[in-house]
């Protein structure tokens, strides 16, 4: 069963790498890019999409907000991104803006910050492969039937893939993100180009349907209220913009300008690709409702609202299907690939919340391929929990989305600013504090500009579920204060005990006894050879008939070592054992009870179920026992010997006249005249013996 194990972990992960093969692990930007800045840009799938959905409840007319909606994320993008270009300078060591809050504002902050960085990782893998599924049901309707499913298997798949490492992980996804770019790029040029210049009529298969308004009185402060929903939509194309300050020491050196190059890239590419499609998508007429059933007047029955790349797609290369399936196909794969971010993000600060006693502890041990793989196993798990819970349904899942991401954004560009403050306190130099100057000018602003966003995404999505988000981030911050104490107050005791340096007075061995056979008696030899102060040996009598015979049989061998028969009217094993343990710690308070328990070692699981129980519950008891210690001596059973590593001839064994096992070769056997035809196996008496003289 393990080997069989061990076989498919290989196949899955692959080989272990050593240690110091970490720095092979190191990404250049060409590779850093599509693993850290896959969730920035594909965001702009589904977020043009999301403003003209919040849009649509107005009417048609509303439509004509949408591309100042556009510029105004396009503002905030870009100054979260000349933001984060001083984070990533000022704080390269990988804690991102978990370590830009708890230096600067203090831990708690801290806390709050990775609390919503963690809930946001964790909806980024949500929203990213449901809105996947829903792309690939534009062209496939058997997966918009099956979206829940469909998610559900892309994300185990992703997890197989981050399980194999960091470099591994991006090489694979570096093609297909970088398709998307030039695809995307490429059909907004060309659509442009079409719509522009050779004055094509460019129409979505949607121009021609009429969109009713929810409330043709939707107007003045309840429009207003409208465009603010429609903007903190779109702004969920700024979600991912925080990772590449939190993957800093992945990247090769120079690791921060490396990362702040990479970041920038990102940032002219999303908003190009964001603006464009905004453009287009009015120029192809593209009609996108958020109830398509009561909202679009003259659909035809059975109408299936595709996405917006979709339908601008098929528009631009009408005539074209292989533009249209490839732009469909890289969206889906680049919106799957998006969730690698948060499987890059998120088992990273996992591993420093862990290191700083808030988390676990394994999520700060790396896996056989040197990635963080409990912490991507833990994200994979939480996403699959949101996705089943929420239908694989973007709009749903998407109003609990950004409310995490700018609460981090507003508390690191917080903590930027202190930060210059602090180094403006103490430089001298007129050009360094210029600079300083400078970068803190630009946190500001992005300070300004995310908490009005922050603000606005509290304002008109609090209602709509985002106060789930909300209760998340408070649920996830109480249980980090929790493990911290926890290992507090561990750390504590330790301390206090390594102060109490007095030995026990004495040792008081007992040999638990079922039966008198092979384990017992290497049970009863091992604890003679710990020369404990006081040793007996220890039954329970349950069966009257057993215990008598038992009793028989221990006085025949003449063991030298007492029997003790405690009795149990209610035939329970474990409770009259504790008991009696409890006399004897009590009666000599500074004396140690060493429990020695002999124990089955089986080869197959399901051997375990027919053994080992009595023991078992005993261990499990007896350890919250006090000055208690408990001793397994282990009998191999012969399916377990089938299961062990092979054996090794221990030094000098061969010269001895031993074989591996330890016992006579036929040429020692030859030379000290005591070769036989066979191997003679010991009686009971002899075996006696044995144990009794302690071999």
């Amino acid at each position: 069963m393990s080997k069989l194990a061990t076989a498919a972990k290989r196949l899955l992960v692959g080989r272990p790498f050593r240690s110091d093969r970490l720095a092979h692990t190191l990404l250049p930007k060409r590779i850093a890019l599509p693993v850290f800045a896959s969730d920035a840009m594909s965001s702009v799938a589904y977020a043009p999409e999301e403003i003209f959905l919040v849009l649509s409840v107005a009417g048609l007319s509303a439509y004509a907000m949408a591309p100042w909606v556009g510029v105004v994320v396009v503002v905030v993008m870009l100054t979260v991104v000349a933001s984060y270009r001083q984070n990533v300078h000022a704080y390269p060591s990988g804690g991102g803006d978990y370590e830009v809050a708890t230096v600067n504002l203090g831990p708690r902050a801290g806390l709050t910050v990775a609390s919503a960085l963690l809930v946001d990782y964790i909806l980024t893998v949500a929203v990213s492969i449901s809105s996947a599924a829903a792309n690939i049901g534009s062209a496939i309707p058997f997966v918009a039937t099956h979206k829940v499913e469909f998610a559900v298997v892309a994300i185990v798949l992703l997890t197989a893939v981050n399980l194999r490492g960091l470099r591994e992980s991006g090489s694979a996804f570096a093609i297909p993100t970088y398709a998307f770019m030039i695809g995307v790029l490429l059909m907004i040029g060309y659509g442009l180009f079409r719509g522009l210049f050779l004055g094509d009529d460019l129409r979505a298969e949607s121009a021609g349907l009429e969109l009713r308004a929810e409330d043709d009185h939707l107007m003045g402060l309840a429009f207003v209220f409208l465009v603010l929903r429609a903007f903190s939509s779109g702004c969920a194309a700024l979600t991912g913009v925080e990772a590449i300050s939190n993957g800093v020491p992945a990247f090769r050196k120079p690791k921060a300008r490396n990362a702040a190059t990479t970041l920038l890239a990102m940032g002219l590419i999303a908003v190009t690709m964001l603006m464009g499609l905004i453009v287009l998508a009015q120029m192809t007429g593209v009609k996108m409702a958020e109830d398509p059933a009561h909202q679009l007047v003259n659909a035809p029955d059975g109408y299936e609202q595709k996405t917006m790349v979709a339908q601008i797609a098929a528009a631009v290369f009408d005539g074209f299907p292989v533009g249209f399936f490839f732009i469909t196909v890289v969206t889906a794969l680049i919106l799957v690939l998006a969730a690698n971010t948060a499987f890059n993000g998120f088992p990273v600060l996992g591993s420093i919340l862990a290191q700083d006693r808030y988390l676990p502890r394994q999520l700060h041990t790396r896996g056989d391929r040197l990635a963080f793989s409990n912490g991507i196993v833990f994200l994979a798990g939480a996403a699959v929990i949101l996705v089943i819970a929420f239908d694989a349904e973007v709009t749903k899942l998407i109003q609990l989305y950004i409310v995490g991401v700018f609460v981090s954004f507003t508390m690191s560009q917080t903590g930027m600013v202190l930060h210059w403050n602090r180094l403006l306190a103490t430089e001298t130099d007129a050009t360094a504090r210029n600079r300083m100057r400078r970068s803190q000018a630009i946190n500001a602003f992005g300070l300004v500009m995310t908490g009005s966003v922050l603000i606005v995404v509290l304002i008109t999505k609090f209602t709509k579920g985002a106060w789930i988000a909300i209760a998340a981030m408070a649920a996830i911050y109480a249980l980090m204060t929790a493990i911290r104490r926890h290992y507090d107050r561990v750390a504590e005791e330790l301390r206090q005990q390594e102060r109490q340096r007095l030995l026990p007075a004495r040792n008081h061995a007992m040999v638990l006894v079922s039966k008198l056979h092979m384990p017992t008696l290497r049970a009863l030899a091992y604890a003679k050879a710990t020369r404990p102060d006081v040793l007996e040996a220890v039954t329970v009598n349950v069966d009257d008939a057993d215990t008598r015979r038992l009793v028989q049989d221990w006085e025949k061998e003449d063991f030298k070592v007492p029997l003790k028969v405690i009795e149990s009217p209610y035939r329970e094993i474990t409770k009259p054992v504790l008991d009696y343990v409890r006399r004897v710690r009590t009666d000599n308070p500074r004396d140690v009870v060493t429990v020695f328990i002999p124990e089955y070692v089986v080869g197959h699981w399901w051997e375990q179920v027919l053994h080992n129980q009595s023991a078992l519950r005993l261990k499990g008891r007896l350890l919250f026992q006090p000055g208690v210690m408990v001793t397994s001596v282990p009998w191999q059973l012969t399916s377990a010997t089938k299961v062990t590593h092979k054996e090794v001839v221990a030094p000098g064994a061969i010269r001895r006249g031993l074989d591996k096992r330890g016992g006579a070769t036929r040429e020692g056997s030859a030379r000290d005249g005591s070769a036989r035809p066979g191997p003679a196996k010991p009686g009971p008496e002899q075996r006696g013996a044995d144990e009794k003289d302690g071999k």
